[in-house]
């Protein structure tokens, strides 16, 4: 598992260089070149993305008509390194890796039952992430920390490029929705995990309103977000008809939920949030609803939703009620406090042992509820 510490935060920001497809340990895309290699394991690989494609989709209480050839090029891979493979958010040809990783598992149209799996796989990095604390007395001290982190961005040219971009993208007159979102994704996808949680996840005060609606402001809601607020069961279809989108909410799914019985959360609160903010760029982008708080929800309403009302609330509570997520982003932000009240003087080894001895930045249990398994029927009703 990732250590629970944050990242080295000592030398100038270098960023991370994409990961190759070799740097996984089964990526879809050499999976599936195995699979040509193999004329038995290509022939179903075609078949059954034939198959997907004629499948209509049908009202999550109906059965999906599946012809057997079908069902039976689906069993043909989970016999091939297909089965396993995955993908990755800072891949190249990351739509290409997903694309096979969804015709592979095609839900239970098909006979899988995996989708509480993330097609994402952890890779642990070369290099830590770093950032420059030496450039902190460039800030000024009685300014709010959305400021100071947003400082930090500018003062990085990777960061303040991709910062740049979105923000054009999202300005205004100028807001052209897709733009902006692609551009938000494009950020929280690329740019070094500290700057991207520094400026979405800083602490607050109450009473510092400026702050709040500077840290609200970070994903541009009045151009990333529908003006009018669409059914949340609507949101989550149009999600699941992306084979990106799919993955992100997939991947929120497996890092944010009670993983057993005990109420533990399901990974640690790091990949909690890298999942989280994995979802921002798409169309199930959530956002902080107020500048008083942190609460978070998606930009939907479960209003008229009739006899499937019970189902939206489990999904929207699934980010408005979340205590997994609501600890993660609360413990970030406790560290994001810390790392401008601390003595710098002191070692970056103090700093990673003053957060793995603090029981207030670890991850705690939460009494499980049932939308998480809720959520995942939902998933498993969607797809066809």
């Amino acid at each position: 598992t990732l250590p629970l510490y944050e990242p080295h935060l000592v030398a100038p920001s270098t960023g991370e260089p994409l990961p190759t497809e070799s740097r996984l340990t089964n990526s879809c895309i050499q999976a599936r070149r195995k699979c040509q290699a193999d004329p038995t394991c290509n022939a179903a690989y075609q078949h059954l993305d034939s198959c997907t494609s004629s499948i209509s989709t049908p009202l999550p209480s109906e059965e999906p008509s599946v012809p057997a050839d079908c069902l039976e090029a689906a069993q043909q891979l989970r016999n091939s390194s297909l089965k396993g493979c995955t993908c990755h958010r800072r891949m190249k040809n990351q739509a290409t890796c997903l694309n096979i990783y969804w015709t592979v598992h095609r839900a239970r149209s098909l006979g899988d039952y995996e989708l509480d799996i993330s097609p994402y796989e952890d890779t642990v990095t070369s290099k830590p992430w770093k950032i420059n604390l030496n450039k902190l007395n460039m800030l000024k001290p009685d300014s709010d920390l959305c400021l100071k982190f947003t400082t930090l961005c500018t003062l990085n040219e990777k960061c303040e490029r991709l910062r740049k971009a979105y923000g054009e993208a999202c300005s205004g007159a100028r807001c052209q929705r897709q733009a902006c979102l692609r551009q938000l994704l494009a950020f929280f996808e690329k740019a070094a995990e500290p700057h991207a949680q520094g400026m979405l996840l800083c602490p607050c005060a109450p009473t510092d309103r400026g702050c709040g609606e500077r840290r609200k402001n970070t994903i541009a809601p009045s151009c990333a977000l529908p003006s009018v607020a669409t059914s949340c069961l609507d949101l989550r279809n149009l999600c699941l008809s992306d084979p990106l989108c799919r993955s992100r909410l997939v991947d929120f799914q497996t890092h944010c939920h009670p993983m057993d019985i005990l109420g533990t959360c399901a990974t640690e609160q790091s990949r909690c949030l890298r999942a989280y903010l994995g979802l921002i760029g798409t169309v199930m982008t959530p956002n902080f609803v107020s500048n008083v708080n942190t609460s978070v929800a998606l930009s939907c309403t479960c209003r008229g939703s009739g006899n499937l009302q019970e189902e939206c609330e489990q999904l929207e509570g699934f980010f408005s009620r979340n205590p997994c997520l609501m600890e993660a982003i609360a413990a970030k932000m406790r560290f994001h406090s810390q790392l401008f009240s601390q003595d710098w003087a002191d070692s970056t080894f103090a700093v990673m042992e003053h957060q793995n001895k603090n029981p207030a930045l670890r991850p705690l249990p939460w009494v499980p509820s049932l939308f998480s398994c809720i959520l995942t029927l939902i998933l498993l009703l969607s797809f066809w």
